[in-house]
């Protein structure tokens, strides 16, 4: 997601968030009564019993399942960001569980819950794979797809490569190359999201005592990938899909959903007031409400 500089300016903010391996103690919240400058608390999954393990291309892939199969709509997948886990879905999952929806949120390799292979780089194709693999492992034959950053740009790459799967996409906040990210180190909101994750991860992780290779791993891939031109968008079935950003985003910069919105002939594009990269903590209710107006409809 990030480039160069925007990184290593991350990097050397967490050398000071995390010195000597040291967890932070608690997570951090911003409150502001303007929406886009704050950082509510992560959401808790809804009547989580504790979620399950898939062995996926040699790792142990964590999700969840909520609510039962509809015969009218296709499972909801929720696909997080970078540093993230499933946790920040929680308004939407309980929203739509109570719609009646099957819903379904999984911990991307390394993150959260999940395990990962130090060995193996990770990519947004390999991400994307294992997601096609759980597909599979829960005999799903197609799903929708609501991604936040990381997990918008997998969405997307779901829905370029392996078509057949993918009955409606929400993109919130992706970027279709390194080029197209802010500073995110100028953020007060985005620094200490990623401050929060540190501590997340510290609770949640398998590989608690290895956060700096998970880190490692994570700004390798921000350093090229995607790396996506017009020809990429193509392959998409753009009927059902949405492009979509908050109006005070601080981590892409517009011109990316502008771009990939031209490119999707077909797509919505859809800016969220008075929101920002955390919309859907932020403002969960409109948040809920536009992905009611995608993923409600028959």
């Amino acid at each position: 997601m990030f480039g160069l500089t925007n990184l290593l300016g991350i990097a050397g903010q967490l050398a000071l968030l995390w010195p000597c391996g040291k967890y932070p103690d608690e997570p951090t919240v911003i409150r502001s009564p303007k929406p886009w400058l704050s950082l509510p608390p992560t959401p808790s999954l809804p009547w989580s019993r504790g979620g399950k393990y898939a062995e996926i291309n040699n790792i142990q892939l964590w999700y969840d399942i909520f609510g039962p199969p509809n015969p009218h709509h296709s499972p909801i997948f929720f696909l997080h960001g970078g540093l993230g886990n499933s946790d920040y879905f929680g308004h939407q999952v309980r929203f739509f569980t109570r719609k009646g929806f099957k819903v379904v949120t999984v911990d991307s390799r390394g993150h959260g819950r999940s395990t990962t292979d130090f060995d193996i780089p990770l990519g947004y194709d390999l991400m994307s794979e294992d997601f096609v693999a759980l597909l599979d492992h829960l005999h799903i034959p197609k799903a929708s797809f609501v991604g936040w950053s990381d997990g918008a740009i997998s969405a997307l790459n779901i829905a370029a490569k392996h078509p057949s799967r993918v009955d409606k996409v929400f993109a919130f906040s992706a970027n279709y190359n390194t080029s197209g990210v802010m500073d995110t180190t100028l953020s007060p909101v985005f620094m200490t999201y990623i401050n929060r994750t540190i501590s997340e991860y510290g609770r949640l992780s398998p590989h608690a005592d290895r956060y700096n290779d998970f880190l490692n791993q994570i700004l390798q891939m921000w350093k090229g990938q995607p790396n996506w031109t017009e020809p990429f968008f193509s392959a998409i079935n753009s009927t059902n899909v949405w492009i979509v950003d908050g109006d005070h985003e601080e981590a892409v910069f517009r011109s990316q959903q502008d771009d990939m919105a031209r490119w999707l002939p077909d797509a919505g594009q859809l800016l969220l007031p008075q929101v920002s990269h955390f919309a859907f903590i932020q403002n969960p209710d409109m948040f809920n409400a536009m992905l009611w107006s995608l993923l409600g409809q028959h």
